[in-house]
């Protein structure tokens, strides 16, 4: 799939991965908005990698030309 199709997957509560990155990535998920010290806090992407837990994800432009994209669990 196209970072275009996978982008209402990840709103609707998916976890996304690209098949081509074949690595310690796990899946992209969406954080929804929230709070953080009484802030309001955007929605962002989170990546989890195998033995270092979730980090902050931005899609890089190959990641959204790419066409290898799919869904997880």
């Amino acid at each position: 799939m196209t970072f275009e199709e996978i982008l209402p997957r990840l709103k609707a509560g998916s976890k996304v991965i690209r098949s081509g990155w074949g690595g310690a990535e796990l899946y992209v998920k969406l954080m929804e908005p929230g709070t953080l010290d009484g802030l309001t806090m955007n929605p962002y992407f989170v990546i989890n990698v195998t033995g270092e837990g979730y980090t902050m994800f931005t899609p890089t432009v190959c990641d959204i030309l790419a066409d290898d994209w799919t869904t997880v669990g």
